[in-house]
């Protein structure tokens, strides 16, 4: 055979492909088969019965069917919000104690800081009497739902790595996110539309950026679909100009015999997921502007959220939230960016940045769990609110700067979790008489992502996906993460 010829090169390529292939395809462990039937049987399974949960992942009953995960994108001060503090506010502006700082290493603080106490008034509210600050009068009414965890600790102190060990489970760039884990175990109940969605507001993606809502070494198809707060709600879910449905729907089923044909040949089970990413895109066609078109809403509902159809706002993107679940979308996550409360300048300080991100949020929240109960969809739809760390009890007073803010902190940080089968009106865990430290049934990241799969039916424990020798799993690979069961009604 001449190695020189263009024809011969090709046909020798394709061997090498077909014998890695048909080894992988033909050896005991049947590795290529073993995906490929997996991922044709997960799509027989949603074809036949939409949203039905494969028998290996039957693992408990569900308490929740649908996730809303409203992420603060900087962390939230939890000192000026939830975790009330007397002995803090006595302190105000005295001088840290020592064992604070002593071997201490923070992300901006210098020196030795001041302790800064709660810049708002708290007041106790509900039969459950939980503190709260007077920037949240809106949520405030729902203490009662509410469930508070304020003794969540995690591994990392700066943005990124924390958002990715939240969301992915790991804090490095190549973990799967915790909604494609949910929708590859769970699928989608809503053939028409994904089984994860994603809105970011507050002008800016997070730190972690997309791998927040990545697949990773899942099957691409469990990926978040980010939604636009303009235009297209989704990029190109619009035909092109001069082509018509019908000639779309004869061009994805010729794209289709192309790649059936492909898959025929070399076994490769992310070529059926393109099938099923080409096909989706075309029945979202129909559904997706309907859903994501908040105009036909009542003005009532639009008052009570302060949502304005045709701008971009956190407040229209939960009413979006409201309108996805109920269409059956699984994991619905809202990223909104501007919580970094350092107190360097005016855009990032406690008494201008601080308020501004109370007022676009507070309102929208407490719209969004009010409509949830009325529809009677809170008791299968888990609403989770949090950042990625927390905020220092002192005053970071970065070179020197007027302005009041907190360094980060990733001892201790408050979340709170309502509907979805957690137990409302209560508060699990307990900080010093500071806020600097856990001193009472510590949560960590990963026992937060066990709860919630638990919460979903799915044991995190066993939920995995085999990729570089080990079986990669949300919680990480070791035994300690621990379902809170204190948490679950």
């Amino acid at each position: 055979m001449n190695r020189l010829d263009p024809h011969n090169e090709l046909q020798l390529a394709r061997a090498s492909a077909l014998t890695r292939r048909h080894f992988l395809q033909r050896c005991n462990a049947g590795l290529g088969a073993v995906a490929l039937n997996s991922l044709l049987g997960q799509s027989a399974s949603a074809a036949e019965k939409p949203g039905a949960q494969p028998d290996y992942l039957r693992h408990y009953a569900p308490k929740a069917k649908q996730v809303i995960y409203l992420h603060m994108a900087g962390s939230p001060p939890q000192h000026d919000l939830w975790d009330y503090k007397p002995e803090l506010v006595k302190n105000h502006l005295q001088d840290c104690p020592q064992e604070f700082i002593e071997g201490k290493t923070f992300a901006f603080i210098k020196g030795h800081p001041k302790l800064l106490g709660p810049v708002y008034d708290f007041k106790q509210h509900g039969q459950s009497g939980a503190w709260v600050s007077e920037m949240m009068p809106h949520l405030a009414q729902h203490t009662d739902e509410m469930c508070f965890v304020k003794s969540m600790h995690t591994d990392q102190f700066n943005h990124a790595p924390a958002q990715l060990l939240l969301h992915t489970g790991s804090s490095q760039f190549g973990g799967a996110s915790m909604g494609a884990w949910v929708t590859y175990g769970l699928g989608s109940m809503n053939n028409n539309l994904p089984g994860y969605m994603v809105m970011v507001s507050g002008g800016k993606n997070p730190s972690g950026g997309k791998s927040l809502w990545g697949s990773s070494f899942l099957p691409s198809v469990y990926q978040g679909v980010q939604c636009r707060a303009k235009g297209d709600p989704i990029l190109y879910v619009s035909n092109p100009e001069g082509m018509s449905r019908n000639i779309r729907r004869q061009s994805l089923d010729s794209l289709s015999q192309l790649n059936r044909l492909e898959l025929e040949s070399y076994q490769d089970p992310e070529t059926l997921t393109r099938i099923e990413q080409y096909e989706l895109a075309y029945r979202m066609q129909v559904a997706v502007p309907g859903v994501m078109d908040i105009k036909n809403e009542s003005t009532r509902t639009l008052e009570q959220y302060g949502a304005k159809p045709g701008e971009a706002s956190f407040a229209n993107n939960c009413l979006l939230a409201r309108r996805l679940v109920e269409q059956g979308v699984r994991f619905v996550q809202l990223f909104d960016w501007g919580w970094d409360i350092h107190g360097t300048t005016k855009l990032d300080d406690m008494e201008n940045q601080f308020p501004k991100k109370c007022r676009e949020t507070d309102q929208a929240i407490s719209a969004l769990l009010t409509d949830l109960r009325e529809r009677g969809l809170l008791e299968d739809t888990l609403v989770v609110w949090g950042g990625e760390f927390g905020r220092t009890p002192m005053h970071e007073a970065r070179g020197g700067s007027k302005f009041l803010g907190r360094d980060h902190h990733p001892d201790c940080f408050t979340t709170w979790m309502a509907g979805g089968g957690v137990k409302p009106g209560i508060t699990y865990g307990a900080t010093d008489e500071l806020g600097y430290s856990v001193v009472k049934d510590p949560v960590h990241v990963h026992d937060f992502q066990a709860t919630i799969q638990h919460l979903l039916g799915i044991d995190p424990h066993k939920h995995n996906f085999p990729y570089q020798g080990l079986n990669q799993r949300l919680i990480g690979p070791t035994a300690s993460p621990k379902i809170i069961k204190d948490l679950i009604a």
